[in-house]
């Protein structure tokens, strides 16, 4: 029986030294608490990041110990990723938006445009108006298609009368990145230059890919199985990020 009881706990802590390999090096699951990344990523969706697509730094493993400096095996970021990061302001809240601003960029909104190094982003208006979440308020939004200098197309959320409709000019660093959510009008990013501001690229965590659960928040948590069938967005089921 004794034999049998350290076979097991030998079994569970090889184990737990895989699930953690995995995690600190290839993949790494991230929950979606907000709603800055709406329409792309909801409330409520759960997503693998890759560790890997960038290389390395001390935030790809748990409590980002301060063993070595810079990144291993770096690879450059696209501008359009999503990706998730560790705040600058305490080096520990995962955040996930999308990469806008490169190193040596130009980034401003004037009318509600966004200029990349002095150049108008192309948008498209798309037809839909959808409902969007700001906090505790649920808003209509007008989507539109934008288009980065580099080709990668997605939809954001804005409105007419949004909040942040003119901005100063943001330069972005050497080894730094600028990032804003697709919710335009509802996202902490890197236009609030003191609580996120530029991003050391350091700090970037993985790349966003695939959903593999979602559920509606306002429908029952993850944990109430009862709730699943009110809640659950199976649509969103292995749906690749886009």
């Amino acid at each position: 029986m004794k034999k049998i009881f350290f076979e097991n706990i030998k079994t569970l802590f090889y184990a737990l030294i895989i699930a953690l390999f995995i995690r600190s090096f290839f993949f790494q699951p991230f929950y979606i608490p907000s709603s800055s990344m709406e329409p792309n990523l909801l409330p409520g969706d759960r997503l693998f990041a890759s560790k890997y697509s960038y290389g390395y730094s001390r935030h790809s493993l748990p409590f980002s110990p301060n063993i070595f400096d810079n990144r291993v095996l770096n690879k450059n970021p696209e501008r359009g990723d999503i990706i998730i990061f560790k705040t600058p302001s305490d080096n520990r809240t995962d955040y996930v938006k999308r990469l806008i601003g490169m190193p040596g960029d130009s980034i401003q909104i004037i009318n509600a445009d966004l200029l990349i190094n002095d150049k108008k982003i192309k948008i498209k208006r798309n037809e839909k108006n959808i409902k969007v979440n700001c906090g505790s308020e649920i808003l209509m939004s007008e989507t539109f298609i934008e288009t980065l200098p580099n080709g990668k197309q997605y939809i954001i959320a804005k409105r007419s009368d949004g909040t942040m409709q003119n901005t100063d000019k943001f330069i972005v660093p050497k080894n730094h990145l600028f990032f804003m959510g697709d919710n335009r009008d509802c996202s902490k990013d890197s236009r609030f230059l003191s609580s996120v501001g530029y991003v050391n690229i350091e700090n970037l965590v993985g790349k966003a890919q695939i959903i593999f659960f979602s559920n509606d928040k306002k429908n029952g948590t993850f944990i109430n199985l009862w709730n699943w069938g009110d809640s659950l967005r199976t649509d969103r089921f292995f749906k690749k990020v886009e």
